[in-house]
Order: C-alpha cells, then structure tokens, then sequence
C-alpha cells in the first residue's frame, strides 16, 4: 500500500482483527455483484469505499423515475441510462482507485459460470427466482460464497451460502428450485425505501468480511428483519442432504 491509502483505509488497518493484512486482501480481493438495484445500491457504495480492487456489476436495466425512491447511487440526472453506467460514476466519485467491470445484460448459465469462476465472493442483489437459482447453481459448482439478500415491503432476508464448508447448505436447500415459489416484485406490493439499506449494506459487510477472512458470518443462519416493526430474527439453516443442487457434491 501507498501512503494514500494507508491514510484513506486507516480506520480499517487500526482495526485488530482486519489491520493491514485484511486491507490488502480488500484491495486484491474480486468481488461479482449480480442486481445494481435497491439491494446493489446499497451495497456497492461500501464495497467501493472499501476498496475492494475489483468489482464486478451486472444489470441489464435503465435508470427509472421511480429507482430513486430508494436506490440512492442513482440520481435523477442519470433516468433513461443503464444502472451499471451510473453505478460506475457513483463509485468512482468515492473511490477513484477501484477497478469497475461492467456487464449491462441478463446473463444466461453460461456467463455466469465465467464471471462466479473468478470472483472472490457473490453478492446476490437481484429480484427474481430464476436467476437467484442460476448465480447459486454456479456458486456451487465452484466453491465460491454467495451473500444473498431480498427486501420487498417492509421485510427483509440476508444469509451466506458457503458451500466451502461441507456442512454449509445452498440457497436451494432454503428455497428448492421445483417448488415454483410465487414472484413478488416491489413494482407491484412495493417497498420500504430504507428497508433495501438495510439489506444491502448488510450484504455488503458480509461481503467484505469474506473477502478479508474475518469474522464470523451468516453461513448456516438466516437474518431476518421486520422493519414495520424494527425486529431482527435469526434461523438457523440445516443443510437439505438431497437437495437438487447441492446434494451430490
């Protein structure tokens, strides 16, 4: 590290457990985030101030009035862009040492095999089933964890999917890909604007802490909240031994 950021990154290195090591492995650390919506708005600031060296970001959709409720890298100057453009500006202007890659599609099984083989750790930020089944397929298949969260009204749902452990279950053993759960779109039930904040920066910090190898994470736990409420619960996740994705490896 250079002086400059060992300056901008000292209220990380003056922490015990991460210190100048962890910072390092920040800054050499790839991370894929998959959704550049309220979940990777939320998200993505934390990751780039950070300094994870390289970030990755996938979304094929535009920049729309009604985002700005809620996913606060966004701003009204950049309606009608794509989010990965205008995600990229947001995190430059906080970190301008970082490494922004830029996937502005829907990726298919194929392209997320590429992208999940050479990440560091996933960060699910997307709003449907079928491509949360595929980015956990693909994280299986190469061992690499998956932080994953989703926030519609007012609840929302973080956990870590570490198939590094052989204990550790997958997002199928929560949610089996063949019981068809019904989609639910904040377009149509809506959603609490601080409630994807929560969320997101909660990803961001597992996240972080995988990369740098601290701490404990959500591996085998769910974290629940209810922000009607403002409750915080925690389940404990089992491993499913036949489940469709992970049950053979």
């Amino acid at each position: 590290m250079n002086d400059d950021q060992l300056l901008r990154y000292s209220r990380h290195i003056l922490l015990d457990e991460l210190g100048i090591e962890g910072q390092g492995r920040l800054l050499a650390g790839r991370a894929l985030v998959i959704g550049a919506g309220g979940l990777g708005a939320a998200a993505l600031p934390y990751l780039a101030s950070a300094g994870v060296g390289t970030i990755v970001v996938v979304d094929n959709d535009d920049v729309d009035l009604t985002n700005l409720q809620r996913q606060i890298l966004h701003t009204t100057a950049n309606v009608g862009r794509p989010k990965v453009e205008s995600a990229r500006e947001g995190m430059l202007r906080i970190n301008p040492e970082i490494d922004v890659r830029l996937v502005p599609a829907r990726v298919g099984d194929s392209e997320l095999d590429v992208l999940v083989r050479d990440a560091d750790v996933v960060l699910d930020c997307c709003d449907n089933f079928a491509t949360r089944h595929a980015v956990n397929r693909a994280c299986v298949a190469h061992r690499v964890p998956l932080v994953s969260g989703a926030a519609l009204r007012f609840d929302g749902q973080i956990s870590v999917f570490d198939r590094r452990r052989d204990d550790a279950p997958c997002y199928a053993c929560l949610f089996p890909p063949s019981e068809n759960a019904p989609e639910a779109a904040c377009a149509t039930m809506g959603v609490f604007a601080p409630l994807v904040g929560m969320v997101g920066t909660v990803q961001a910090a597992e996240a972080l802490k995988l990369i740098a190898g601290v701490g404990e994470t959500l591996a085998g736990r769910l974290l629940m909240v209810d922000a009607f409420r403002m409750e915080w619960t925690t389940m404990a996740l089992a491993r499913t031994p036949d489940c469709e994705v992970c049950g053979g490896h």
